[in-house]
């Protein structure tokens, strides 16, 4: 089981670091746009 997860995790790991990025950006605009109206 550790050593599948270990083999699924180093395959998809360049994928993983785009997905992890895609993540904070859009957690990113929904604070920005949940603030946005606060400030106007």
């Amino acid at each position: 089981m550790k050593t599948d997860l270990k083999s699924v995790f180093l395959r998809a790991r360049h994928t993983l670091v785009g997905d992890v990025t895609g993540l904070a950006a859009l957690v990113a605009m929904l604070i920005v746009g949940l603030h946005l109206p606060g400030m106007i």
